[in-house]
């Protein structure tokens, strides 16, 4: 008798470590990976595009956008809601001369039976009663206007009509899932770094933007925040040690309040204790034994 080992290949069983070995090595089944500080888009790129943004705006919820990118967004979705709600406006239409027609059949057959009665009634004033069609026509007793082809699967008797729902005309943020609106957008103005010897372009350039106040570099390792009145991008050093101060505006020194504070979410460093979810799955095709 064999030892039985993980590497055994004289059994006459496919185990499941075997099984699960020829599926890694094959491609099959749903890979689960951490996403790396590469795969992860920058702090200033847009949340749609993925690409560094023209005209940056932020949501309250702290999510950058490209004006034109979340514009183009908003009216693709009011455009899926004047779809969907002319589907729904034909299928209550559809409902309603639906009832017309049952209101009418019910009214046409509650005459014919009133006037087969009155057919029925003898001379010396007693009715008789009508006996049913005993055919076997399978289109006798009203049912020639029924459709008899009953491999349609939209005839069968367990056949469900799906019915529509009215539409939501709200949009909602693709990634906080919270209502989107135009209005609601606030504009980010941007600090560029002064740096003479730097001759790269904007996009080229590693270190771009940088606080106004502390003139700390900005970048996914670094923790930011937009003043809401003014769309100013500052560090939360900068809103811990000296806004919170006095909640003065250290540019303008208008007054502050916290929600003038919104956090920037940003994009990620490839450490556990910045961001939450980096884990990312890849589903492939099932390997059957």
């Amino acid at each position: 008798m064999t030892r039985h080992a993980r590497n055994c290949t004289a059994g006459a069983v496919y185990t499941y470590h075997e099984k699960k070995k020829d599926a890694a090595a094959s491609g099959y089944g749903t890979q689960s990976e951490r996403v790396g500080k590469d795969s992860i888009k920058s702090f200033d790129c847009c949340s749609l595009t993925l690409q560094p943004c023209r005209n940056p705006v932020i949501t309250k919820d702290g999510f950058l956008f490209d004006k034109e990118a979340v514009l183009e967004y908003i009216i693709r979705k009011k455009g899926e809601y004047n779809r969907k709600l002319k589907q729904y406006e034909k299928q209550l239409k559809k409902e309603e001369e639906e009832k017309k027609e049952l209101a009418e059949a019910e009214k046409e057959a509650n005459l014919i039976k009133f006037m087969n009665r009155e057919k029925n009634i003898t001379n010396d004033g007693k009715a008789q009663t009508s006996q049913a069609s005993t055919s076997v026509s399978n289109l006798a007793n009203g049912k020639d206007k029924q459709l008899p082809s009953f491999w349609i699967p939209s005839q069968l008797p367990d056949a469900k009509v799906s019915k529509l729902k009215k539409p939501d005309p709200t949009v909602y943020c693709p990634l906080s899932d919270k209502p989107l609106k135009m209005k609601d957008l606030i504009e980010v103005k941007w600090t560029l770094v002064n740096d003479p010897d730097d001759t790269k372009s904007l996009i080229a350039k590693e270190n771009r933007y940088m606080c106004p106040v502390t003139h700390d570099i900005l970048s996914n390792a670094v923790p930011c925040a937009i003043i809401r009145t003014t769309g100013h991008v500052v560090t939360m050093e900068c809103v811990e040690k000296i806004i919170k101060k006095d909640w003065l505006h250290p540019l303008t020194g208008d007054t502050l309040k916290e929600k003038d504070i919104i956090p920037l979410q940003r994009g990620g460093t490839g450490y556990a204790l910045t961001n939450e979810n980096l884990n990312a799955k890849n589903e492939r095709p099932v390997l059957q034994a």
